[in-house]
């Protein structure tokens, strides 16, 4: 099976991101924007701005969970796809 981890931006005028891994990202990200996604996320509109493949939900969450707590690499991240991305 493929995960993938991904981040989006929320489309305020006060950008925030949201990092998460999945194993449908079309699906999640519908959710997300139904309000139906993880509690952080109701109430705003997201948009897909990266993503990474993996083979293993291990590897997915392992790359999540470092996402997450290294800030230099969120930004750094956030800064370089400020577009949204295809899915």
């Amino acid at each position: 099976m493929t995960y993938y981890v991904y981040m989006l931006r929320s489309k305020s005028i006060n950008p925030i991101t949201y990092v998460g891994y999945t194993s449908n990202l079309k699906k999640r990200i519908k959710l997300h924007n139904l309000g139906k996604g993880a509690k952080f996320t109701r109430g705003r509109k997201w948009m897909l701005i990266y993503k990474e493949r993996f083979i293993s939900k291990k590897e997915a969450i392992s790359r999540e969970y470092y996402i997450k707590s290294n800030r230099a690499l969120r930004n750094k991240l956030k800064n370089e796809n400020i577009n949204s991305i295809a899915l």
